[in-house]
């Protein structure tokens, strides 16, 4: 079967488990350690899609039915406790009756609750709600759930090297055939020799791509979160209004998680956390949840969102969080070599089938993807010998 060589230790963990599914050898390689880039730093949510419903229904379809997938082959990474979308005020309600509407449009139920059942369920929210609308969000944990699909690529055979970082392309004409590694743990360089190489390195997919010429329009967009020192809901809270910075908390353990905040970057490291971003999420997301103003910070941080960006100009909160999938051979004349990026944690898994589909038909093999109806491994899996 043919060696197909991945480059990413994020999404990359869903690419790898279909490929190993579908019977191909397997080599994950990934600079850092696993999930230490955007993957593994996000802000936890499963998406329902609600909060693309008023501007991108493809992407707000996209995520319903992964949200449904992964509820269901990996429910230990999930607290399925659902979410409201909340109106605190008269310019949120004017998106009320479009959102409801949107929402069917990308098959996303979503339920208008009596505002007094919705203070019962959440006694914190703020007290100027005008609407809340029930939709099926979910918290994930954001390492916990990918490494799901590591522990269970692991044990189909694919070889997971962490610490391993490519350097450069083998090239045989216009053909990619290997990579350059630098073994960061054995301080070691060495060639491995693939028949295709998939760059799944998400902000950093730009970089990988030069090393063989190419452009790929995909621009990191960092974004700053912060958790604070307790639960102050059960159920994700969202605004009613347009993607946009500050209109979200999401409960993880004990700890609230304030997002976030979004600006274009040349690269993707390093990322600084600027304290106005801080001040920012605390302040918008009060608006939601008043106790936010006065929660000790427990942390803040930032991570890349890898953005398909075909507009610079155009403002962050409204470029998609969809995806793409190219083959080089066909748009740049450059064999063995194809890349996916953007997308979201929610939709890792439907990136991984069509990137893997694109696999098998470039190596003329037709094997279906068994990625929805397959349970994945716990993640404390991949651990184990």
């Amino acid at each position: 079967m043919e060696h197909i060589i991945v480059i990413g230790g994020g999404i990359g963990g869903a690419i790898a488990h279909d490929l190993a599914l579908r019977g191909f050898k397997v080599t994950l390689l990934e600079k850092g350690e696993l999930l230490s880039g955007s993957t593994g730093r996000h802000h936890g949510l499963l998406h329902s899609g609600a909060r693309y419903a008023l501007h991108d229904v493809e992407t707000a379809r996209e995520c319903m039915v992964e949200n449904r997938i992964l509820r269901r082959i990996a429910p230990e990474g999930l607290e399925q406790n659902d979410g409201l979308f909340i109106a605190v005020d008269e310019e949120d309600m004017t998106y009320h009756f479009p959102f409801l509407e949107q929402c069917r449009a990308a098959g996303i139920p979503a339920e208008e609750m009596i505002l007094s059942t919705a203070r019962r369920l959440e006694p914190n929210l703020s007290p100027h709600v005008k609407a809340a609308i029930k939709v099926p969000d979910a918290a994930m944990d954001a390492w916990r759930l990918a490494m799901h699909f590591f522990a269970t690529a692991k044990f189909n055979g694919a070889d997971i090297r962490p610490y391993s970082e490519v350097t450069g392309m083998l090239k045989q004409g216009a053909t990619v055939s290997g990579v350059q590694v630098l073994d960061h743990r054995n301080r070691r360089e060495y060639t491995l020799g693939g028949d295709i190489i998939i760059n799944a390195a998400g902000p950093w997919a730009g970089i990988v791509a030069e090393q063989v010429g190419i452009h790929i329009p995909i621009k990191p967009a960092p974004g700053v979160m912060v958790g604070i020192d307790a639960r102050l809901a059960n159920m994700v809270i969202n605004r009613l209004h347009p993607a946009g910075e500050g209109d979200i908390i999401i409960p993880q353990r004990n700890l609230s998680l304030l997002g976030t905040s979004v600006w274009l970057a040349d690269n993707p490291e390093p990322l600084d956390v600027p304290p106005a971003h801080v001040r920012q999420m605390v302040t918008l997301c009060a608006q939601l949840v008043p106790k936010v103003r006065e929660t000790p910070i427990h942390s803040a941080w930032t991570a890349a969102r890898p953005l398909v960006v075909d507009d610079p100009l155009e403002e962050p909160t409204k470029i998609t969080r969809g995806f793409e999938c190219i083959d080089h051979e066909s748009r740049d004349g450059v064999a063995g070599f194809i890349s996916v990026f953007g997308g979201k944690a929610t939709t890792m898994r439907a990136m991984a089938e069509e990137i893997v589909d694109l696999v098998c038909t470039k190596t003329g093999r037709s094997i279906p993807c068994r990625t929805k109806e397959t349970s994945l491994m716990h993640w404390r899996r991949f651990y184990k010998n």
